[in-house]
């Protein structure tokens, strides 16, 4: 007997007959011979919803109260498949993040998990019920209640399976599984059937949408396995998110990321001394903003230009923080674009394969599109061109690493 937690996003609970569906597929679950662990997330639309209504109480809402608000999105998809397993004849209970006592930090709208306390549910499960839990939402140590950010049921999903022990977390979404790229993009894309830990994390971090990158991180750090799965096709097996495995490195490139949401900023004529870079960024991370990609290029006149790059939705605002910096440090002047996007190469192939880069260089250079800031890791390459080349070089990296091809047919460089 083996004992997953399954977790289901908005559109899986879209509404009562989509709730009805996932507990048949719960059902069918325990059928199988299973113990199961059952984490929701609020109905599609709805977390919106409530933010609306925080946001028509005043300018600046305490975010201990909105959070209060937003979570009853997931109580109420909790009580409704509770219900729905109960009337199939199969015991459920719904559980709060306080109830389970899924203990956060204070950071109210975007909490870290410290500690869950499992008894509640191993209890429920002893029982023979299917304990139903509301992702996304926890306790401070204080009593309050708090929220985990967007795509945090993901992450409640995969921490409860880390706590109980699971064999396994299951993502169920409306996507059947994680693709080489955007099918939307790449009508070639293909689905991958194993993708390491590391892999997922830099596809995540690189504007996949697949998993939350929180989520991620915790099956990554305590080595639970996770599989992505369609609510609609409950038979596939769909991706699954593992530890790496000496196959994997047969294939240099796994996939090909992309993000719109970027922008890019120059900071011109900088002092070449030291504590520049702490006097630049220091103001940025204050603000919350994340900085992505750097280029520093230092000249022979003491002076440098310093490249970098945030989400398009922080862009004024990093703009303006580095209008001031550019006075306090005597730099030239700031510049910035937001019609830009980052295409990445991800595989943990190109950890014992050479060229990828060059090639990559190579394949981008014969279809005119040019490259204005390139980022590498053991698995990663990264590269800031043009929002308007964006889909083109998603098409050609896709066909030139041969993603559409199984692995194992693949014929490298």
């Amino acid at each position: 007997m083996a004992l997953i937690v399954a977790k289901f996003g908005g559109t899986s609970v879209a509404d009562p007959e989509r709730i009805k569906n996932v507990a048949a597929i719960l059902q069918a679950v325990r059928q199988n011979g299973d113990q199961v662990v059952a984490v929701v997330s609020a109905m599609s639309g709805e977390t919106n919803r409530l933010l609306g209504f925080v946001a028509q109480m005043g300018e600046r809402p305490s975010p201990q109260e909105a959070d209060v608000v937003v979570s009853t999105g997931e109580q109420v998809t909790i009580g409704l498949l509770a219900l729905a397993l109960q009337a199939r004849g199969v015991p459920a209970r719904s559980f709060t993040g306080g109830q389970v006592k899924i203990v956060t930090d204070t950071a109210h709208s975007r909490a870290r998990i410290l500690a869950i306390d499992d008894a509640a549910l191993r209890t429920a499960l002893a029982a023979g019920e299917i304990p139903v839990v509301a992702g996304f939402q926890g306790v401070s140590e204080g009593g309050r209640i708090t929220t985990l950010g967007r795509g945090g049921s993901d992450t409640t999903g995969v921490a409860l399976a880390v706590a109980l022990g699971a064999d396994r977390c299951d993502i169920y979404t409306d996507v059947d599984g994680v693709y080489t790229t955007d099918p939307r993009i790449e009508s070639k894309a293909t689905r991958i059937d194993k993708i390491a830990f590391e892999e997922m994390l830099e596809m995540a971090s690189l504007g996949a949408k697949v998993l939350q990158i929180r989520s991620v991180e915790f099956a990554h750090k305590y080595g639970m396995p996770v599989r992505v799965r369609s609510t609609f096709k409950p038979e596939d097996e769909g991706s699954l998110v593992c530890p790496e495995d000496p196959s994997m490195e047969r294939a240099l490139v796994t996939a090909i990321a992309f993000n719109r949401d970027e922008a890019k900023l120059t900071l011109q004529g900088v002092p070449d001394r030291p504590g520049i870079a702490a006097a630049i960024f220091a103001p940025i991370a204050a603000a919350g903003i994340n900085v992505d990609m750097i280029i520093q290029n230092v000249s022979d006149h003491g002076a440098t230009d310093m490249t970098f790059t945030v989400p398009e939705a922080d862009f004024k605002q990093a703009k303006g923080l580095l209008e001031q910096v550019a006075e306090q440090v005597g730099a030239r002047g700031v510049s910035g674009d937001t019609d830009v996007a980052k295409v990445s190469a991800v595989g943990v192939g190109m950890r014992s394969h050479t060229g990828v880069a060059s090639h990559m260089f190579q394949v981008l250079s014969n279809e005119g599109v040019n490259i204005q800031m390139i980022s590498t890791s053991e698995i990663k390459i990264s590269v800031v061109v043009a929002r308007k080349y964006l889909e083109l070089a998603v098409r050609v990296l896709h066909e030139a690493f041969e993603l559409h091809m199984p692995a194992e047919e693949r014929t490298g460089l």
